[in-house]
């Protein structure tokens, strides 16, 4: 299914009719409307206008249009703000955050937890069961613009009460924070403060509870609005539309509260928006790169529990990053066909119209403003009526390898990256794309979650390393990578009393990380033996009786085995992770194709599609007559698909 996010709330009513049809005509199926439209649906406290907005589904409902309600609470009104001064996030200097934008509140507010119940209460009352309303968004990319965070009297208070529940005790609390450093003990809950103004280094520890608060907060304010639809609606889904590398709080844990997850796509952007070096960035800068958007659509297919949508997808040139490119003509149909190979039930394109006013007039649509069918709108019918030809598409099976991602260690690594350019965003990534270069379907898993059925498992870094992710591991019979920094910190950030990886590890890995070094740019260190290449940013000295699969040229393990657990100890460059990559696959039996840098495959069920990011032709493994899609000269920009 194909969608739309519209606003008619921006355009004269006497265009909605033709909108639908046009909407209907080329092959949209579902359009999201009303997450932004607070100050229309109420205009003061528990003064509602609802007509338009029944005008308005009804219209779009006439064409068959299925439907897709945000609540609208992302952006609260100024008659909001004006009686409830406190619902205003508050910025690390301590100055509210004001009203002019979008996402201007704290959830630690009660004014703003009643006038969320409120809108959304009578929203699900009056739209719950109508027939062409088939989910519900909650609010509207939590995260965004760094608004997990505030930093008033509220938060403090809430962040205050959420240690008494955690810790109980003061004592206890001083002890897991190493409090006795610094004389930075304290005697009462109500003296802790918000991690934000210290002097100099902020207690870590400090900053992954509150990390875990805020995360905390955000979850509970998604199960407030979807248990109160669930009353009102209770056969229609309920998601939330995350964002892409987005590590402000946990988003397997909300997930768990939805019925599908959703993420918004924007794979120009975030070539602007991740550390890449200025040359990876020019050349993905109009295709994005093969692998960002595919770890995510992985990513929230887990967090969806097998269940995702693109609630937003870029149809042509961003408003928001710092250069925003033109895609390369075929990059949007490319991009949702690659979604939808990765097992989206819907991509929603991000808008149906470009609008000529406010902070996103740049940003493109289906239309132009002048009414005209865009570029990417093209490319979007032509999905659509290639959609009608393959009819349903076979449910998504089991990948042969699971990748292990984890918020909190991007938490931990944020906090004390020790080196300036350890970024867990980056680590996953290289892994991931490691293994896809070579042709390998990639599965996310978070730490404890089951393994069982998996040929390799691939932990990047898990710093706390929990039992219950140890029972999963050992349940396995994976071959299984771990990373620098695994089991490096206990649950409250403390090194562990046997070193890294911790004693749940070291029961199946007999090795210390006696000592560690974050390399400048510029330094590295050879590693050879079984695998080969070179380690940059982060190395570690291990202490082990284990023969190593190799060493660095100083003769230190670099990389050691015990059964089935691998431990790898250091930032792999290129050439390491395919040597480690090859290795690997080779010992697990898993077949390799080489690929050029620029080409990707994914199955879904018996379909094999195939992915051109880059401008050279890239001859495809199938013949023609096998082909449902695409020509077996995978062209510039194309994409192929075929029954296995």
């Amino acid at each position: 299914m194909l969608g739309v996010c519209y606003y008619p709330e921006h355009w004269p009513e006497e265009i909605w009719a033709e909108d639908a049809r046009r909407m209907a005509e080329a092959g949209i199926g579902v359009v999201r409307i009303a997450e932004f439209a607070w100050a229309r649906l109420e205009q003061a406290p528990g003064v509602f206008d609802w007509a338009w907005l029944d005008r308005a589904i009804e219209t779009l409902a006439a064409q068959g249009l299925k439907l897709v309600l945000g609540t609208p609470t992302a952006a609260p009104p100024r008659w909001l703000v004006d009686l409830h001064p406190d619902i205003l996030p508050v910025d690390r200097n301590g100055l509210p955050r004001l009203f002019g934008s979008r996402r201007h509140y704290t959830p630690a507010s009660p004014a703003f937890i009643e006038a969320t119940r409120r809108i959304v209460t009578a929203m699900a009352e009056r739209y719950g069961n109508h027939p062409s309303v088939i989910g519900w968004q909650v609010d509207n990319e939590f995260g965004c613009d760094d608004t997990i965070f505030s930093w008033g009297p509220l938060d403090r208070a809430h962040f205050q009460n959420w240690l008494k529940v955690r810790y109980t005790t003061v004592d206890a609390l001083n002890a897991a924070w190493g409090n006795d450093f610094w004389s930075m003990a304290v005697s009462d809950f109500a003296e802790v403060e918000l991690p934000t103004r210290q002097v100099c280094d902020i207690n870590p520890s400090v900053q992954l509870d509150f990390m875990r608060c805020r995360s905390d907060l955000f979850i509970d304010y998604f199960r407030l609005q979807a248990e109160i639809i669930r009353t009102h609606a209770p056969d229609r889904f309920v998601t939330h539309n995350f964002m892409g590398f987005s590590h402000t709080f946990d988003h397997f844990e909300m997930g768990r509260q939805m019925d599908v997850a959703s993420w918004d796509s924007y794979p120009l952007g975030r070539i602007e928006s991740l550390p890449f070096a200025e040359g990876e960035r020019n050349r993905w800068a109009r295709t994005g790169h093969p692998d960002v958007t595919a770890l995510q659509h992985d990513l929230y297919r887990a967090v969806g529990r097998g269940r995702f949508w693109i609630m937003e997808q870029q149809p042509g040139p961003v408003n928001w990053a710092n250069w925003n490119a033109v895609p390369e003509r075929g990059m949007v149909r490319l991009w949702t066909w690659e979604a939808l190979a990765h097992g989206a039930e819907a991509v929603v394109y991000f808008r149906w119209r470009q609008y000529r006013k406010a902070q996103e007039q740049m940003h493109a649509g289906l239309l132009r403003p002048d009414h005209a069918v865009s570029a990417g709108g093209k490319e979007a019918v032509r999905v659509a009526g290639e959609l009608a030809r393959l009819g349903d598409l076979p449910a998504t099976t089991p990948a042969p390898l699971a990748l292990v991602f984890d918020y909190t260690a991007a938490w931990v690594t944020q906090f004390q990256p020790q080196g300036k350019d350890f970024d867990y965003r980056i680590l996953k990534l290289r892994w991931y794309e490691a293994f896809r270069r070579l042709g390998i379907d990639v599965d996310i898993v978070e730490p404890g979650a089951s393994l069982a059925g998996y040929r390799l498992v691939l932990v990047p870094t898990l710093p706390i390393l929990s039992e219950a992710a140890l029972k999963a591991f050992e349940e396995t019979d994976a071959l299984i990578l771990f990373g620098p920094r695994t089991g490096s910190k206990d649950e409250n950030f403390a090194i562990p009393v046997s070193l890294p990886p911790g004693p749940l590890l070291q029961k199946r890995l007999p090795l210390k990380v006696a000592e560690v070094e974050s390399m400048r740019p510029g330094l590295s260190a050879a590693v050879a033996g079984t695998v080969s290449g070179i380690v940059t940013r982060w190395r570690e000295v291990l202490e082990t009786d284990l023969d190593p699969l190799a060493r660095f040229a100083d003769g230190a393990p670099a990389m050691v085995a015990a059964g089935r657990f691998h431990y790898l100890a250091g930032w792999p460059e290129e050439d390491l992770l395919e040597s480690v990559a090859r290795h690997l696959l080779a010992s697990a039996g898993l077949p390799v194709l080489d690929l050029p840098e620029h080409v990707r495959l994914r199955r879904r069920g018996d379909l094999t599609f195939a992915f051109n990011y880059g401008p050279d032709s890239f001859a495809l493994p199938v013949a023609a007559d096998k082909l449902l899609l695409g020509e077996p000269l995978l062209k510039a920009y194309d994409v192929a698909c075929w029954r296995t």
